[in-house]
């Protein structure tokens, strides 16, 4: 999913259900100076996205206990 967020930034947004960010990434993709942010905001969404998801874990499993 990395690879795809480097790559097509949008998509990996719209792969997510993020339909709304993927579109104004697209945009901001479809400029050539655009493309680097672009990317690197969709790999910090991904990272921040799958931290979340590690504590929801986290937090369910100390509930748990």
């Amino acid at each position: 999913m990395t690879l795809i967020a480097l790559l097509l930034p949008w998509l990996s947004f719209m792969l997510r259900g993020k339909l709304i960010t993927g579109i104004l990434c697209l945009f901001l993709q479809c400029t050539i100076i655009g493309w680097i942010p672009a990317a690197i905001w969709a790999v910090l969404d991904l990272q921040n996205n799958r931290a979340d998801r590690r504590t929801r874990r986290i937090i369910r499993e100390m509930r748990r206990r």
